[in-house]
């Protein structure tokens, strides 16, 4: 049994490695095309998305349904028209009690 453990403890760090070695590969690229002038967030999400296109190349994008608009075409909140049933008042000036 503890062969066993160890076997699995040896690929366990194996694999760790090979993990932080992709990682620090990521952070030189992206370096690299920083020192460049790129963008080096829009080269990663260029490299995702290129994988993710081989992987689904054959999937059919979602059309979105018509969505109804949240508010009337006359809708405008400086003028007051158009709104719904509450419209705020400033409050009383001065202090409440006259005395």
């Amino acid at each position: 049994m503890q062969e066993e453990l160890n076997a699995q403890a040896e690929k366990y760090k194996e694999k760790q490695r090979q993990l932080e070695e992709e990682r620090r590969r990521q952070k030189i690229a992206m370096w690299e095309s920083m020192q460049e002038g790129k963008s080096y967030k829009g080269n990663l999400k260029l490299n995702q998305q290129e994988a993710e296109a081989g992987a689904s190349a054959s999937a059919v994008p979602k059309s979105k349904p018509n969505k109804k608009p949240l508010r009337g075409g006359g809708y405008n909140p400086l003028s007051g028209e158009g709104g719904g049933t509450c419209s705020w008042r400033p409050g009383r000036r001065g202090p409440s009690a006259g005395g």
